[in-house]
């Protein structure tokens, strides 16, 4: 019975430290995500500038 008890002590405790490791790894790679959609939003802000500055040249061209 002692045994039985140590041995579920021991599983529990293997249980709650990989559940903290899974928080933990949730956290970063929630944190990731943000970044990457920051960066993302960054990226299609500079593009839309870009196809802008392209349009306005290209507006500019004369047609002969």
């Amino acid at each position: 019975m002692d045994s039985e008890l140590k041995s579920l002590e021991q599983r529990i405790s293997q249980l709650v430290g990989f559940t903290q490791r899974l928080r933990e790894e949730n956290h970063t790679l929630r944190q990731q995500v943000v970044q990457e959609q920051n960066q993302n939003k960054h990226l299609n802000e500079k593009l839309t500038g870009a196809k802008q500055r392209l349009e306005t040249l290209l507006d500019q061209i004369p047609e002969s």
